[in-house]
């Protein structure tokens, strides 16, 4: 491990205790949607953990931090304020890197700010409270640290997705530990310089370092000095997360995979409906916890949804960030592609029907890329891997359904309830059924509605705990009741 005050202009670093840090991995980035090289990353490892780890606990004893709330508040204001002056700078890394089309790297960019700001209000009135429990007996119930805090973010939406624990980490007066992908690193760097603009920051409070193979990772997940473990990612890595960590009983919060339904009724308006759903499936190609990945829709309209759906799939327009025509990235690399396309060669040999078939590019410029245009199946069987298995990229299934009963069933026959969407003219009929469906998250007439004062997360197999939104801050802190018992007045 090697340590500098300077970022490297070729290779990308971790950043630990206010200093670059390098490592003997070094490893190549690539744009997913050319191949072509884009810079190169010290990968981290468990040593650059164990001093992030010495780092964010001297951080904790050693400052005002963890005491100090209008600090915390005022450096999340302050964080703010650097990611809203590296903005287009850290649109272009995410683009080129990520895969994602410009406005769909701009969308996310674009919700840090307000989380960030959201998050630092939480930080100056968030003070606890105080009952009488008894005649004479005070009970002040504060809220404190849990302690130095571990952040798993994952690489399909690296920036806003470590942003989405990091603030509320911050508010609550943890010292982090960021843990990105390698997929990512580049961006990873971008987000370092962007925290070390901040003078106000104390220096150990944010460590963050690139770990691709996962060994610093394991380490921050089963030491005891870390007692916070935030993660956002798949169902298997979360659950092994909680195993690791419950050695420790550490506090874990997961947000993890989905297999978002969106019902349609027979009444919905398919004009506001189909741009939406079709949205829902190609955003990041697909490759979005709350991707929609299942129709269910009422036979009344079913024949006519299947053939407008068709359409607006075979229009979309594939292509790299570079160009602004483009409504669909690529996926991450073309190992995912590869994936992808032996998950609907095995639906259609189980016999699920091709409506549009998509799949990898294999000809002209896009087929250097890790590009695979939208696919429709319709399907009958909802025990197929297809209905059940959470896809991660632009495949789609439709399902038939006659009443509301059966429109539930098949929505909520499903291992995962994260993301779910209802599309329908009448509001009654929406909010009588919203409750019943087991997911996190409910839409009606409209998908991906995400905000930073809006409590997220999902049910079942999708997680625990909640990010964003008031009670986001559970996750990092502990209630501390502290009793006094100074006597009445006398009469």
């Amino acid at each position: 491990m090697t340590t500098s005050t300077q970022q490297d202009s070729d290779i990308a670093l971790n950043w630990i205790d206010g200093e670059w840090v390098g490592s003997d991995t070094i490893v190549e980035s690539i744009n997913p949607a050319t191949y072509d090289v884009i810079g190169r990353y010290a990968d981290g490892n468990e040593e650059i953990a164990k001093a992030a780890i010495v780092a964010a606990k001297r951080a904790m004893k050693e400052t005002d931090w963890a005491h100090d709330r209008k600090l915390r508040a005022r450096v999340l204001d302050k964080l703010a304020d650097a990611f809203e002056r590296n903005r287009e700078k850290l649109v272009k890394i995410l683009y080129t890197e990520n895969g994602k089309i410009q406005m769909d790297a701009t969308f996310e960019v674009d919700l840090c700010v307000p989380s960030l700001r959201y998050f630092a209000a939480i930080a100056r009135t968030e003070a606890g409270r105080i009952v009488d429990s008894r005649p004479g007996r005070i009970a002040m119930m504060v809220r404190q640290p849990l302690g130095v805090a571990c952040i798993i973010a994952p690489w399909n939406s690296p920036v806003i997705l470590m942003v989405r624990s990091l603030g509320p980490a911050l508010a609550a007066g943890c010292a982090v530990i960021v843990k990105m992908p390698g997929r990512s690193a580049q961006i990873n760097a971008t987000l370092s310089k962007i925290f070390a603009d901040v003078p106000e920051l104390p220096r150990g409070v944010i460590n963050l370092f690139t770990d691709q193979e996962g060994d610093g990772a394991k380490h921050l997940v089963a030491s005891p000095d870390v007692p916070v473990i935030s993660f956002t990612g798949s169902t298997v890595t979360g659950k092994a997360i909680a195993a690791s960590a419950a050695a420790q009983v550490k506090r874990v919060s997961l947000e993890l995979g989905g297999k978002t339904p969106s019902i349609v009724f027979d009444d919905a308006d398919l004009d506001l409906a189909l741009p939406v759903l079709t949205t829902a499936l190609t955003r990041f190609a697909g490759q979005f916890c709350v991707t929609g990945q299942r129709v269910v829709v009422q036979a009344g309209i079913a024949d006519e949804f299947k053939r407008r759906f068709a359409e607006h799939l075979r229009a979309v327009k594939a292509g790299p960030a570079a160009d602004p025509l483009s409504e669909m990235g690529p996926m991450i690399d073309r190992e995912n592609v590869a994936r992808v396309d032996r998950i609907v060669e095995r639906a259609i040999s189980e016999g699920a029907e091709v409506v549009v078939r998509g799949g990898p590019v294999t000809d002209g410029p896009l087929a250097k890329g890790a590009f695979h245009l939208p696919t429709f199946l319709e399907i009958t069987d909802p025990k197929m891997q297809i209905a059940q298995e959470e896809t991660f990229g632009p495949v789609v299934t439709m399902q038939r359904f006659t009443t509301e009963q059966e429109a539930l069933d098949l929505a909520n026959d499903s291992i995962y309830g994260l993301g779910s969407s209802i599309w329908t003219r009448d509001v009654a009929k929406a909010l009588r059924i919203a409750p019943s469906v087991e997911a996190g998250l409910v839409w009606i007439n409209e998908w991906g509605a995400l905000s930073e004062d809006t409590e997220e997360g999902g049910s079942k197999h999708s997680g625990l705990g909640r990010l964003n939104g008031a009670t986001a801050i559970d996750d990092f802190t502990e209630i501390k009741t502290i009793t006094l018992s100074p006597g009445l007045m006398a009469g």
